[in-house]
């Protein structure tokens, strides 16, 4: 039976030809609502079955050599080799130098980021949600690649400042971390005060701020809002039960 195609979109940005990257968008899928909208995540209550007919249609209609290596995310800092002999590892973010070997994370208003070098020989994925980018788990994402290495990143769907209300420790703990006068100033308007001793964060701007003080000044994406584009991507903030849609990014063998 020939299975309907899922909408994605691929990101805009100069990576190399042979870097290949498709973020999911909500489309028609296997599973049932709250999750028919190609939901590709095992850990929100969706039948596993289901889920497991959209991962193999994933794979097909992208042409993956092999199955990405999923995670099992758990807003920490932790960042693996695609070639992790794990079934499911902990871990928030995925490195690979290997042909064919797909990175992936899975989000719902936390920021995924994909990271390659201009040489296209190396690439990353990271979930990076508010704890996950105060925790450097970007900054360990970069750490994977080499000293020689100019490197890309692409910030993906996340849930826009407009939407992200957080409290005042979240702020404080960002403030911490800042190095030096500059990137205090920028991290502080990263944070809007709303009321209640609330703020409103903008993951986009925090995720820019590590990445800068990395090295990293080509960065693209960053203009989406997973909570207002409720058409094309799932939000937990927005619905609480929901699915999730996944950013991926690989390496193209040559006969590809």
């Amino acid at each position: 039976m020939n299975k309907a195609t899922f909408d994605y979109l691929t990101p805009e940005w100069p990576a190399p030809d042979n870097v290949q990257a498709a973020i999911t968008l909500c489309s028609r899928g296997e599973s049932c609502a709250p999750y028919d909208n190609f939901n590709l995540a095992t850990h929100v209550g969706d039948d596993p079955q289901q889920v497991a007919l959209n991962r193999q249609q994933l794979i097909q209609q992208l042409d993956l050599n092999c199955p990405p290596l999923w995670l099992n995310q758990i807003h920490g800092n932790e960042v693996v080799a695609s070639f992790n002999s794990g079934c499911l590892p902990d871990a928030d973010g995925c490195f690979s130098d290997r042909v064919g070997d797909c990175c992936v994370v899975l989000t719902a208003d936390c920021l995924p980021v994909l990271l390659c070098n201009q040489q296209g020989t190396k690439v990353a994925a990271v979930h990076a949600g508010w704890r996950g980018l105060c925790g450097g788990i970007i900054t360990n994402a970069l750490n994977q690649f080499g000293a020689n290495d100019s490197v890309l990143a692409y910030l993906g769907p996340a849930i826009s400042p407009l939407h992200f209300e957080v409290g005042q420790e979240v702020r404080e703990s960002f403030l911490s971390k800042a190095i030096d006068r500059e990137q205090e100033h920028l991290l502080e308007k990263a944070f809007t005060q709303s009321e209640n001793d609330r703020y409103l964060a903008d993951l986009y701007a925090l995720a820019r701020v590590e990445l800068k003080q990395n090295g990293v000044n080509q960065i693209y994406g960053g203009d989406f809002c997973s909570y207002g584009q409720s058409e094309q991507f799932y939000s937990y903030r927005r619905d609480k039960d929901c699915g999730r849609n996944a950013s991926l990014i690989w390496l193209k063998p040559d006969s590809q």
